[in-house]
């Protein structure tokens, strides 16, 4: 079976779907939708039943004529109670609206778990790409280094070049061959992160389907920090969880101010009970049906609470919610403040990498001339395979630093691209 092929897409959408993690921001969002449901159903009356059987020994008070009696007897209670709070200093709808927030804001924390792990497979998937961009690069020079090391061969056999020039040249091939098993050792270690990000089981290998643009379609005009910040913070997921807290937090500090207030509540229940004790005229116990019937007792009432002094609690629980207020607004400032230095980072690093790729692409060029020409003055015998050999090198070294910077500007452009609230990612 040929091995499957993975385009950056397909290993978000695995990653994202298989990562353990990010089941736990999930299930933190199960709960906190849980407490948002609860809290509205807290609004509807409290209503419980009760029921007993006793069997009293010894002195007892007789419930029929409350007579003292020491005969054994047993008896049976029921009861049906409901309650409903009129007024809690509006603590309920502000409880609902606070743990609204909190479940709004636990959706959005999961969301943006699930954006940082995207840009983690993302810079998984370009090492990988970088590294077999350098592989290609090293097996170009392995087989350079092949075709010279041949042509000494032939040259010491006809008699122009000394022994002396065959080391050379094994050396140089020597170098390349290492350099080749050290960036394919390089791209082992690049797959296997590839595949943790993934969550990948049962797998040692993986195959990308490489992503570049050519150059200019990457190089645009120039960002500015201003407007991606301003774009960021409509959508980015951590600002406006952070923004939904401090929403939560002045909710909870009217919750702990309604508690000073009165509260209101109204009560009724149903009663009723079967006590052996209790006979007719001829001494018989009177049936259960009809105790049931007959012992039945109800009320009704409301009932007013005003909190003057618990120790002060009340009045301390305000003043912490207060300053749990301030704390969420500087942490959504902190978030802010390090959203706009991270966008500013990128948009330096974007120009300066703009610059960069036209430049190493130029360096490329005029070191790969300069080295056919080297090539072929080795060829004649006007230069040493040293000379030819640091001329190779910087002609590899020039590619090495296209290849990273085209990558480093792909990975920039993406993430200035997912701030601009363009689809880097298809994630829901």
């Amino acid at each position: 079976m040929a091995q499957q092929v993975w385009s950056l897409e397909e290993c978000v959408a695995y990653a994202i779907e298989n990562n353990l993690q990010l089941n736990d921001f999930e299930f933190t969002e199960q709960s906190n939708k849980e407490t948002y449901r609860q809290s509205v159903r807290n609004l509807l009356p409290n209503v419980n039943g009760f029921a007993d059987y006793n069997v009293s020994f010894g002195r007892q008070i007789n419930p029929n004529d409350n007579s003292i009696s020491n005969t054994e007897f047993f008896s049976n209670n029921y009861s049906l109670s409901g309650s409903f709070d009129v007024f809690q200093g509006f603590q309920k709808i502000n409880s609902i609206k606070a743990s609204k927030f909190l479940y709004k804001a636990a959706k959005e924390e999961s969301v943006q778990q699930k954006y940082l792990l995207a840009f983690r497979v993302m810079r998984a998937f370009y090492d990988i790409q970088f590294i077999e961009g350098l592989i290609t690069i090293s097996e170009e020079q392995v087989e350079i280094s092949t075709t010279n090391y041949e042509l000494v061969q032939k040259q010491i056999e006809v008699g122009l070049m000394a022994g002396a020039d065959l080391y050379e040249a094994e050396s140089l091939l020597l170098a390349d061959e290492l350099v080749l098993t050290q960036n394919k050792n390089r791209l082992t270690a690049a797959k296997l992160a590839l595949i943790q990000a993934m969550n990948l089981e049962d797998e040692t290998d993986i195959f990308i389907r490489p992503e570049i643009e050519k150059v200019d379609s990457i190089v645009s005009s120039a960002i500015t920090s201003d407007s991606v910040f301003n774009t960021a913070m409509e959508f980015i997921p951590l600002i406006k969880a952070q923004e939904l807290r401090v929403k939560a937090a002045k909710k909870q500090v009217s919750i702990a101010r309604g508690s000073l207030a009165p509260s209101i509540a109204v009560q009724a229940g149903y009663g009723t009970g079967y006590f052996e004790t209790i006979t007719d005229t001829l001494g018989v116990t009177i049936p259960f049906r009809s105790q049931f019937r007959d012992n039945t007792n109800q009320f009704i009432g409301v009932s007013l609470n005003v909190p003057i002094s618990n120790g002060w609690s009340g009045r301390s629980r305000v003043k912490q919610q207060k300053i749990a207020l301030a704390r969420a607004k500087n942490n959504f400032e902190i978030q802010e403040q390090e959203l706009y230095q991270l966008i500013q980072q990128l948009v330096q690093e974007y120009n300066a990498l703009n610059t960069e790729v036209l430049q190493t692409e130029k360096r490329s060029k005029s070191q790969g001339l300069a080295f056919q020409i080297a090539q072929k003055r080795y060829e004649k015998g006007l230069i040493n395979a040293i000379e030819l050999g640091r001329a190779k090198t910087l002609f590899a070294t020039a590619q090495n630093e296209n290849l990273q910077v085209r990558l480093r500007l792909k990975v920039n452009k993406s993430t200035l691209d997912f701030y601009n609230n363009l689809p880097v990612f298809n994630i829901n």
